[in-house]
């Protein structure tokens, strides 16, 4: 609450604070560094921060005394990088609850979901707000749109062990919830939580959930995305209905290792067998894909990691990546291990290497997301405590004068972008049971865009037993980069809103025309149901299709 209410006195704007940030706006404006023109024009008891600077340069266009300046906007932006991925990513944390898992490696603290700790920055969020989903979403879209980030296009992601495992009254209450946050609607007072797992219960708040849905196709804060994480053993075609019910478009699995005597020795819980058929059954289902992946786990060495690491690409192929280095936390069982002597965590050099080494051979597919849990140095017992990994390994790669290709290292960011320049790339691969191309825009400089994923079924793909995929071809996502812009903006060199989704789904249409599908489905989260049915797909039952 402290925090909260410090946030609300540093966005007050009194009326010298407003004359004072009017000049340092405006010393902006004509070229100035924004740090420099806030030394220039302090306050008596310090400095103007920029949320201060955003609330001021919102009320001088309200007011219409300035015409909006996006170049403005963009500088004086708290931490752009958040949306420069091209959506506002807003997460949330499910209550505390029993975890399936076992895995002697994960945290385990009774005031919070299986494998987080209460002051993880994310997880503090949800402390702050009692867990509750409405909360936890308003908060974070007012905290965002205070420092300047768009929040009319919003990825959901729903953190707390595994999703699956909660009770499915409480998980579609859970949605419902951060959809009628996301909407404005319902009350943001603590509307409490079902008590029982009663069928009148699911029914009646998936109904209610529905409405949301379709309110959110226009709402101010739609929905572009929703992820959720669980374990490769729940996964199920039963499974995937309910999550599509939900709205749900990506998956989060733990893989954690691909060998498995590591996973026993882990007591991970299930085998590599079973996250092969989970990850078949969810590219089978539309769903993006992103697994984490943990060196340095008991019984592992850098050589077995690095031999396991080439195995993620060899028929699994993950969209998305987290490389979270096994971190030896005084509350895990992993921690009696290393005091018996059995077991040492590796180094920050040693781990800076390993990844070093790996990093470079991810396929131009895939998306690095983290490289390691942004977990608080006190809490690590031995081992690296650095949480700024990723940029250490830039820096070693630097040294190497080598690079990865993820797509993350290649997005386009916040540099400009000349559509006639793009070139189109169709990358093929072939996971387990399906063919999939990986459509890109790229840039004369090799950077992406955006990019469009289209499954193709194959002979063998595991039948899902959704009818809305019977014979068809799936486009799982279509992305493009660059810094987000509200839903019809404009802004020169943009990428987004160039008309390049619409162009790379025109080619995902024609290469499944060209190998032999008369049907599409795409995986559309709600609030982008407007786009494609405006390109000629239809309400299925639980994706949008259209008939080629």
């Amino acid at each position: 609450m402290v925090k909260k209410n410090r946030f609300i006195e540093l966005r007050s704007l009194t009326p010298e604070k407003l004359a004072l940030a009017r000049l340092i706006l405006e010393a902006v404006r004509d070229g100035m560094p924004v740090a420099e023109a806030v030394r220039r024009h302090p306050l008596a008891e310090g400095h103007l921060n920029k949320s201060a600077l955003v609330a001021a340069y919102r009320e001088l266009v309200d007011s219409g005394e300035w015409d909006p300046d996006p170049g403005l906007l963009a500088r004086i932006r708290l931490k752009p990088v958040r949306t420069l991925s091209g959506v506002t990513t807003v997460t949330v944390l499910t209550k505390p609850y029993p975890c399936p898992g076992q895995c002697i490696f994960c945290p385990d603290d009774v005031r919070m979901p299986k494998s987080y700790l209460p002051d993880e920055p994310g997880a503090m969020r949800a402390v702050e707000n009692d867990f509750d989903p409405y909360r936890q979403v308003a908060s974070r879209l007012e905290a965002l749109t205070a420092v300047g980030h768009p929040t009319d296009k919003v990825e959901l992601l729903v953190l707390g062990g595994t999703f699956s495992s909660y009770r499915r009254d409480y998980q579609a209450w859970f949605i419902l919830r951060c959809f009628e946050a996301l909407n404005g609607a319902g009350s943001g007072a603590r509307e409490e939580e079902p008590h029982r797992n009663a069928a009148d219960s699911v029914v009646s708040t998936l109904h209610s959930l529905g409405s949301a849905q379709r309110l959110n196709e226009s709402a101010l804060h739609r929905n572009v995305g929703l992820v959720v994480e669980t374990r490769p053993d729940e996964i199920s075609p039963a499974q995937l209905a309910w999550l599509r019910q939900l709205g749900v478009t990506k998956v989060q699995l733990g893989a954690q290792s691909l060998d498995d005597e590591i996973l026993r020795l882990n007591k991970r819980g299930h085998t590599v067998a079973d996250l092969r058929r989970a990850v078949a059954l969810l590219r089978a289902g539309g769903f993006k894909i992103v697994l984490h992946w943990m060196p340095n786990l008991l019984g592992a060495t850098p050589d077995s990691d690095r031999a396991d690491f080439a195995r993620l690409w060899e028929g699994i192929c993950p969209d998305e990546i987290k490389i979270y280095p096994t971190q030896l936390l005084e509350n895990a069982p992993l921690h009696a291990v290393w005091q018996r002597g059995e077991y040492q965590p590796y180094t920050t050099e040693t781990l800076i290497d390993l990844v070093a080494d790996v990093k470079p051979s991810i396929p131009q597919y895939c998306r690095v997301n983290r490289v390691i849990r942004d977990i608080p140095s006190p809490h690590v017992v031995a081992g690296n405590k650095r949480t700024s990994l990723r940029q250490d390994v830039q820096v070693e790669l630097a040294r190497r004068e080598t690079r990865c290709n993820c797509i993350r290292c290649r997005e386009v960011r916040g540099g400009k972008v000349d559509p006639a320049a793009l070139h189109l790339d169709d990358l093929v691969y072939r996971p387990d049971r399906a063919e999939e191309h990986f459509l890109s825009f790229t840039t004369p400089e090799g950077r992406i865009a955006g990019f469009l994923r289209l499954s193709l079924p194959g002979a063998g793909s595991p039948a899902t037993g959704l009818a809305d995929l019977d014979g068809a071809a799936l486009v799982r996502e279509v992305h493009v980069y660059g810094q987000s812009l509200q839903v019809g903006a404009e802004q020169e060199g943009a990428a987004q809103h160039a008309g390049l989704g619409r162009r790379l789904l025109a080619e995902g249409e024609a290469i499944a025309w060209r190998r032999g599908f008369r049907r599409i489905a795409v995986i559309a989260a709600v609030g982008t149901h407007g786009y494609y049915l405006e390109r000629g797909y239809e309400r299925g039952e639980l994706y949008l299709v259209k008939n080629l």
